[in-house]
Formats: structure tokens, sequence, C-alpha cells
């Protein structure tokens, strides 16, 4: 489902003639040394590829106009070994269409106090040779990522892989197939948007599709991959009363295995990775797809509910960048409040699709009736989600430019057993707390469906931003609503002068 055998970034050196065949040898040496370095870390999920050394203008823009073109190259770090004039940059930066990540380093850690001479200086002049670079991205207005820091630090390597990681989200944007099964909510506002100015941003392309394409999916599935699959869910979960074998709503454990069967393989021969669904448009659908929706999100699918294809394709995206690292990511939506006068909380939730990839232990496979979209009852998996930092991202359209909302938050462990609740959830602690992080959250204009996750962190969605070029809102520990809303007016005219070229 996910893949990044075929992925990789490119590792670009600057130099210039002015040093001699000897510097430029060495330059050579080392950077292929440092990409060896990246390349036996295991902070990094890529393949880091050396490239020769750019030294003139024709050089660097060949080799960048390649970059665009070569479908395995997702992403370029640069770094100025010598002083490379920044001039010779401009043609090149001009065109290259891949993100872009300015590691800023030397081959050597420490100043070898009792040798250096002019030579070690001449090799080794990184401290002004990036700073000349970063002038050039500055002047063009380049967005990038900036690292700082000797190679070897596992710091240095831990950011290089995180950035990794959210180019492969971008990348995997690029070709993303949204399907919309039924349409928006009906009169709902944040989850509509502009399709075609999304693909314009993303690159990702967003269709409708009728339920009954699913259904003919679902027609086709035979009793012998039912039964196959009704052996994974007794294995996986803790089935209840009702619908283990022999059970009274044994047939609702059919079906949902049916629509489970038949909705993967309508993705899968259309290639989508993303899909919306909405309990307004199921036609022949039995139930509303809800343990089909869990697990197709736990093997790395994108999902929004009620049509709201802008979360779908940004939990597809988010992912992709968390794929190797600990902790779940999820559909999600604030659900309702617990106000108290000690502390006050966020109860998350939605009616049956949350990943089970958040769940603290074997979940429970259950059905219960669902008070709309007149269906039969549908099956969903239960569970409690862990505790720990999280956040929580929404991906609006303000119809002249996409923001990007981010709150972190802390799950905690609810205060009491949810007999009655028969939906998955987590119960999170907003940062700084719900007074400001709401209030914020909707002076911002932020949706009530989210990305949860807690293997990511702000800085991958920053990255992410930057990249996309589009707006950025952080609701953290920090926050001050009067600073908060200082920023977004801020912003209005910052975006404003931007799209008109100013």
């Amino acid at each position: 489902m996910i893949s990044t055998e075929e992925k990789e970034i490119w590792f670009v050196t600057g130099s210039q003639h002015l040093y001699g065949e000897e510097t430029l040898n060495q330059v050579a040496k080392n950077s292929a040394a440092i990409v060896d370095g990246f390349n036996g870390s295991n902070k990094i999920p890529l393949k880091i590829v050396h490239k020769e050394t750019v030294k003139t203008p024709d050089e660097i823009t060949d080799l960048l106009q390649l970059a665009n073109s070569e479908k395995k190259c997702i992403g370029i770090i640069t770094w100025m070994h010598t002083f490379s004039p920044a001039k010779m940059w401009i043609r090149g930066l001009s065109i290259l269409k891949k993100p872009i990540c300015h590691l800023h380093t030397q081959f050597n850690a420490e100043i070898p106090w009792g040798k250096i001479d002019m030579d070690f200086m001449n090799l080794n002049q990184s401290a002004h040779g990036d700073r000349e670079f970063g002038f050039m991205m500055s002047r063009m207005r380049k967005k990038r990522k900036v690292i700082v820091g000797h190679w070897q630090e596992e710091r240095v390597q831990q950011k290089i892989g995180n950035w990794c990681r959210v180019v492969l989200g971008w990348d995997e944007l690029q070709n993303l197939k949204v399907a919309r099964i039924g349409d928006n909510m009906r009169e709902v506002a944040v989850t509509e948007g502009d399709k075609v100015a999304a693909q314009m941003k993303f690159g990702m392309s967003v269709n409708g599709y009728d339920s009954s394409e699913v259904v003919a999916h679902i027609n086709k599935v035979s009793d012998a991959d039912v039964d196959k699959l009704l052996e994974e869910y007794e294995s996986s979960y803790n089935l209840s009363e009702k619908l283990q074998k022999n059970g009274e709503k044994r047939d609702s454990l059919k079906e949902a295995a049916k629509i489970e069967l038949g909705l993967r393989s309508f993705l899968e021969e259309g290639g989508f990775k993303a899909f919306t669904d909405t309990f307004e448009n199921l036609g022949e659908l039995k139930q509303l797809p809800g343990i089909a929706v869990q697990r197709l999100m736990a093997d790395g699918y994108g999902f929004g509910a009620e049509g709201d294809w802008k979360t779908a394709a940004l939990l597809r995206a988010m992912k992709v960048m968390t794929q190797g690292l600990e902790g779940g990511t999820s559909f999600m939506e604030d659900y309702t409040y617990h106000f108290s006068p000690q502390k006050s909380y966020v109860l998350g939730s939605h009616m049956l699709e949350i990943c089970p990839t958040i769940a603290d232990a074997k979940p429970s496979c259950e059905v219960h009736p669902l008070g709309i979209g007149g269906k039969e009852d549908p099956v969903r998996l239960v569970f409690n989600s862990p505790e720990g930092p999280a956040l929580n991202a929404s991906l609006i359209d303000l119809g002249n430019r996409f923001r990007l909302i981010v709150n972190e938050v802390e799950a905690v462990k609810p205060e009491a057993d949810l007999p009655n609740l028969p939906v998955a959830r987590v119960l999170w602690d907003p940062k700084p707390d719900l007074d400001i992080a709401a209030t914020s959250w909707i002076l911002a204009g932020g949706a009530h469906h989210t990305v949860y996750t807690q293997a990511l962190t702000t800085e991958f969605l920053e990255d992410f931003a930057d990249i996309a070029g589009i707006e950025l809102l952080v609701i953290d520990e920090k926050t001050n609503v009067r600073e908060f809303k200082d920023k977004i007016n801020a912003n209005e005219v910052y975006y404003h002068l931007f799209q008109h070229g100013m």
C-alpha cells in the first residue's frame, strides 16, 4: 500500500572552479562520504543519491532540470562545501519544481587547531558559502527546509529523515486519486471546496462516483472470500456475542465483510488511495461502511466522511509520512466537550470511522443501530486511544487560498468507562487549554473534521505547508488569542500581496 523503493533524494554539492582540481576532487570525496553516512543511517527512510559537484550555471541548470524530469527523484538536498557564487544558481532554482532542503553543515566537526591553514579554510568554508546560497533563495522567495549541524549528528540525520518523510507525503499527493462515493453532505460548507484549485496546488485529482459502482463490486464477492475475511475478523478483534457464529447479528458481519471486499476491489481497480462516502448517498449499500473504512485506513488509505475530500487527501499524505513510525494516524472529529471547573477536555470520535492504528488495545467488533441514514445497523470497531502527545490538523479552502491549521494536544485517559458509547474515541487536552484552543480554531475557520496523529509533530506539517506554498496556523502551548488574531490579519495581507506578485 505504501512503497518507497522507487523514491530517492538527490544530494547536490555546490562549488566553483576557483579552487583548482585538487580541492574539487576532495569536495567530491567528502560529499560522497556524507551520502554514504546518510544511507547507513536508520533515521533516513529514503535512498540518498550522490550527484557530481556543480560548478557553473550550466551544470546547475542541467542537473536541476534533470531532477524535475526524473520520477525517482522526489527532492534535493543542497550543500555548499566551498563558496559557490549564488548568481550561478538563479536559472536553475527558477525552474526547480521539486522540494529542496538546504543542509548547512561541514565535513569536519571540529577545527584542527594545530594544523589549520588557508588550504583547509578554502576547502571547508560552508559557513559563508551556505550564507551566500541562502541569500539567493531568500532573494528569489524560494521556500526550503534549512537544517543546521554536523552531518554525523543523530539530531541532524533525524531532521533529514523527517523532511524526507514530508517529501514522500508531498510526492504522494502529486499523483493521488481521490474517489468521492456520493456527494458532499447536504448544506455543509467546510467539507466543500474548489477541486480544480486543489489539483493545481497539490496535484491530487478528486472525482465523484455513484455508490452503484461500489455495489457492482460487492455483488461479485464470493462466499469463500467472505468466509476468509470473517476468520480474520475473529482472530483480530473481540467479536461481540451478537456477531459470533450463530449470533443474532452474524448476517450483519457477513454484509460488512462483503462491503469491505467490494469497496477494496473498487479502490484497487481505480487506483484510488483516498476516498469519501456519506450516509445520504448510500444507494443500495445495506450499511454505512464502518469496519470496512476503519480497516482500509489501517492499511494506509485516506478517508473523509460526508464527502470531505480534503481531509481524505491530507490523511493519505500523513499516512505516507508516518510509515515505520510509532503511533497511529486517523480521520477524526471534534465531537463533544467535557467542561469541568478542574480541567476541560475534547472527546474526539465519529459515527463509525476511526482508524484502529490509534487503538490502545485489541478492538471490540460490535454492531449497533445508527440513527441517521436509514440503513441496517452497521458493524464497527470500538476502542479507546492511548495517552500521549498528538495533534489535530485541518485543511480548509478559504476561496483565495488553502489554510492548514494544527492544534497540538495531549491525549488522556477517560475519567470513566464509556459502556454505552458504541464508537471508537479519544479524549484529549488541547493546548494551551480548551478556551484558547477552541477560540483560535474557530477564528481560523478550522473544520470539525481533522486528521489526528500521534506519530507526527508540528514540524512535519510546517515543512509540508512550506513545500505546498500554503498558509499554516499553529495552536500550541504559547498561543495567545490576541496575537493569533493579529497573525490571521497579517496573513490576509501577506497572501493577498503574494498572489498578486508583489
